[in-house]
């Protein structure tokens, strides 16, 4: 991983912490440089680094500002889909889509570069995710899931994918929370188990370094999820269909 590329994820995440609001001044670069551990030029290539893709701005005589929310990029292009989920629900196929070409990558990526503390993020997103599944509670359960996902991203340690990943955040949680209650309720029992089996199946395959297995883990439990709910869709426009048929009475 460029040296660059690891400072941009340093920096990300020190002006989140500080709580930097967009339009807002950076520190200095000597302060930035020390409280990164880096070098000032290392810390001026990340610098152009966000600036490329809009998230600083650096003006001469004045510093480096904040231009868009670091967690929130690339939100702005991404929040008409929010709207779009709402007016229909099978927009959710769609989700899953991207999400198949967008986490095959990350999840290989991850088993490649995952760090010890990487290692341990992702194993605390998943006991966090089968304890809630343990309690019965399905909103906390989906959190879960999508920071498991995102733990995931991150552990990739590629700036972009990991950007995507964040503004995708919140609709990947509405889809994960969505799909979860469409399978309990109207599946059989089995899908929490599949889909508990394909997590640690994922995280397993990262722990060890396997990056052809993960991206086949993670193309499998989408697909997983795909087939289901497209399934679970059929059942019921099919007894939505039943129900409009006129009842038949047997004259005696």
């Amino acid at each position: 991983m460029r040296l660059s590329d690891q400072v941009a994820e340093k920096l990300l995440s020190l002006i989140q912490a500080q709580g930097i609001a967009p339009g807002g001044r950076l520190p200095a670069e000597r302060s930035l440089a020390e409280q990164l551990g880096v070098s000032r030029t290392a810390l001026r290539e990340a610098i152009q680094k966000l600036s490329s893709h809009g998230i600083l701005v650096s003006k001469i005589g004045s510093g480096t500002f904040l231009q868009a929310a670091a967690h929130q990029w690339p939100q702005q292009s991404i929040s008409p889909l929010a709207a779009l989920m709402l007016e229909d629900p099978h927009y959710r196929y769609d989700v899953l889509e991207a999400r198949a070409a967008l986490e095959s990558n990350t999840a290989a990526l991850a088993a490649l570069r995952a760090t010890d503390e990487d290692k341990e993020k992702i194993q605390r997103c998943y006991e966090q995710m089968i304890a809630h599944q343990q309690r019965g509670d399905v909103t906390q359960s989906a959190h879960a899931d999508a920071q498991f996902h995102l733990a995931i991203a991150e552990a990739s340690h590629n700036l972009v994918l990991l950007q995507v990943m964040r503004g995708l955040f919140d609709l990947v949680l509405s889809t994960v929370a969505q799909n979860r209650r469409v399978m309990f309720i109207h599946d059989s029992p089995s899908s929490q188990d599949k889909l508990t089996i394909q997590h640690e199946s994922l995280m397993q395959a990262i722990l060890a370094g396997d990056p052809e297995r993960a991206r086949s883990i993670i193309s499998d439990h989408l697909e997983y999820v795909r087939v289901t709910l497209h399934k679970m869709d059929d059942d019921i426009a099919r007894r939505e269909r039943s129900a409009r048929l006129p009842s038949l009475e047997i004259q005696p």
